[in-house]
């Protein structure tokens, strides 16, 4: 599962992108034009911490997001160009970064600083690169029907011309009203606007703690399907993964931010993809896994290994604030708060799981 993070130069996008995997990628107009960077995120989860103080096991696995620093691509001149689109497109989720903070000596491009028209023109973008796709491939549809019905083709064809009406009244398609069956004809288009996507406002230190959002220039954003929003800043966050434990909660203890926005930012993009945690735990290891939401159990002990599905008996379950009060396993078998639960349970955020099985 990957978000691209994708934005204007000098918005702070891969310095976001540093402080969200731990990688030293360079900063700047020039740094890493039409090449892309990766890495991986440790999903904060205060849940998976308590049960490894229960436990103290040699070992613990949090959840993890991977991002991946998509640059535009330089045009002839070597200046910012369009958006890297090919590889935007493999990407489950999208996070645009906008810039709202001020630095003179790094002027924005473009002159002027207004996140609100840069998110703007960012869709504008996506939503015409889509059209282009819907266009062409309606312009081979009715190609085809003319030469054969096709009951599987003309279906396509109603599903494409509902896109392009979206399309064309400037709607993205995550907010299009497409069933599951619609979306299942379109999966193969990989469509830049139907993609889930998160909203980052890279804020000024001083506007530490607000809420850019209450702008009503925001009203039609944020409310969106598939939309997720949230304020960080890239500057003081940089400061903060320097400093000491202590002296990081001091600081934002004088600033009265009760967490941290990059902690918040991960587990915003963790849940935009549509992903739960469940646990499995030991003295070897405590460990979150990452499923969608909805998963069966079956399904959710083949992400563990393909031999724990094959040969699954039975799971047993319990959630994990109740595993924390019992103290262990057993304690809630005796409580009668563990379960024994079949294939067919739909694994809960927050579930303690341990699988039976035989192969």
């Amino acid at each position: 599962m990957e978000i691209g993070i994708l934005g204007r130069s000098l918005c702070g996008k891969t310095t976001l992108f540093n402080l969200l995997t731990g990688n030293e990628e360079a900063t700047g107009l020039a740094a890493g034009q039409g090449r892309s960077h990766q890495g991986i995120a440790r999903v904060p989860d205060e849940r998976l911490e308590r049960l490894s103080a229960l436990y103290s096991p040699k070992k613990t696995t949090p959840a993890t997001v991977r991002y991946v620093d998509v640059p535009a691509l330089p045009d002839e001149h070597g200046r910012e160009g369009a958006l890297n689109l090919a590889e935007l497109r493999t990407m489950d989720a999208l996070m645009v970064v906008l810039r709202a903070f001020e630095n003179p000596e790094v002027p924005p491009p473009g002159g002027s600083i207004d996140p609100v028209r840069d998110l703007a023109h960012t869709e504008e973008e996506l939503l015409l690169q889509d059209q282009m796709v819907v266009e062409k491939r309606l312009d081979r549809l009715a190609r085809d029907l003319a030469k054969r019905r096709s009951p599987e083709l003309a279906a396509e064809q109603k599903v494409l011309q509902r896109c392009l009406e979206a399309l064309e009244e400037g709607r993205p398609l995550r907010a299009a009203d497409l069933s599951e069956e619609d979306q299942k004809l379109l999966r193969g288009f990989t469509f830049l606007s139907l993609k889930p996507l998160l909203i980052v406002v890279n804020l000024d230190e001083d506007e530490v703690g607000s809420n850019p959002f209450t702008n009503p220039r925001w009203a039609g954003w944020i409310d969106r399907p598939k939309v997720g929003a949230t304020a960080v800043c890239a500057t003081l966050e940089g400061e903060l993964a320097r400093m000491e434990a202590d002296d990081a909660a001091e600081l934002m203890a004088d600033l009265g931010v009760a967490d941290r926005a990059l902690d918040r930012l991960i587990q915003d993009s963790y849940r935009l993809l549509g992903l739960i945690s469940f646990f499995t735990v030991g003295e070897d290891e405590c460990r979150a896994w990452s499923i969608r939401r909805g998963t069966p159990a079956v399904e959710a002990a083949g992400v563990i290994h393909t031999d724990i599905q094959r040969g699954f008996i039975r799971a047993e379950v319990v959630p994990w604030e109740e595993l924390l009060d019992a103290g262990s396993m057993a304690a809630c078998r005796q409580r009668g708060t563990l379960r024994l639960e079949g294939k067919t349970y739909t694994v809960r955020d927050g579930d303690v799981v341990h699988f039976r099985f035989n192969v």
